[in-house]
């Protein structure tokens, strides 16, 4: 059986008739963690968001688990079950009135739909078990109004756990967190990679947190200019070849 989960070859996608990504290709397997860094407008975010389907490709192809991802953005129900998004900002009108407890069982039915015939029992267990995992069991009955950032970042990382995944995307999700809050949440995602063997594709900005936990970088300017272990892809050549001479030579000096 194939350990490969996800394969992207020779994708392009335009953004007003742009090339915003043009002719991407790289794989990842059953529990590898790959960070995608790149300078802002480098098109980190369209290629994450067309390989889930949101933006439509020009050329090339998507696989997950083995199955194509359809010119629509479709794939089978089974296969995007196995794959969970947290998007850089959650934006939720602060009124509505729902618990953590609701939030995090919306992950348990299939594609957020309740069925009838939903066990009770076993959707409850399997959200009190993703809240323990993230450590936020105490947040069940808070309101999702009433969460800090870091809190929100791990109810919706329970909201991942409620039912097996195979693929986590992550655009961004750190953003807005202190400095204490990201660490303990890369330990998290750490941890939870090696129990739940996830295969993680992660867009980040902080290049020492990519140094010190990801297997895989990608360095990426619309094309992909490198790709490898950190201590090749983020070696002072690799990040001029994606972000330029000036922000390498900035770097070095601070």
């Amino acid at each position: 059986m194939s350990n490969r989960v996800l394969t992207v070859e020779n994708l392009t996608v335009h953004r007003d008739l742009y090339p915003a990504v043009q002719d991407v290709s790289f794989s990842l397997e059953a529990g590898m963690d790959a960070a995608i860094v790149g300078p802002n407008g480098a098109g980190k975010s369209t290629l994450v968001q067309a390989i889930l389907g949101i933006l439509p490709r020009q050329a090339g192809e998507v696989f997950v688990l083995g199955e194509p991802l359809g010119r629509s953005g479709q794939l089978p129900g089974q296969v995007r079950q196995q794959i969970a998004y947290l998007p850089q900002n959650f934006l939720f009108d602060r009124r509505i009135p729902i618990t953590v407890e609701e939030l995090v069982g919306l992950g348990w039915e299939p594609l957020g739909l309740r069925w009838p015939w939903t066990d009770s029992r076993q959707r409850f267990l399997a959200i009190q078990q993703a809240l323990a995992r993230v450590d936020g069991a105490y947040l069940r009955s808070y309101p999702i109004s009433a969460l800090s950032g870091g809190e929100l970042k791990r109810v919706l990382l329970a909201y991942c756990l409620v039912r097996p995944r195979r693929l986590l995307i992550l655009d961004e999700a750190l953003a807005g967190l202190d400095i204490r809050s990201e660490s303990e949440f890369y330990q998290l995602l750490c941890q939870l990679k090696r129990e739940q063997g996830w295969a993680i594709l992660q867009i980040s900005h902080d290049l020492d947190m990519v140094r010190r936990h990801c297997d895989r970088v990608l360095c990426l300017n619309r094309t992909l200019r490198c790709q490898g272990v950190p201590e090749v892809a983020l070696a002072p050549d690799s990040l001029a070849a994606a972000y330029g001479t000036e922000f390498v030579r900035y770097r070095h000096r601070h």
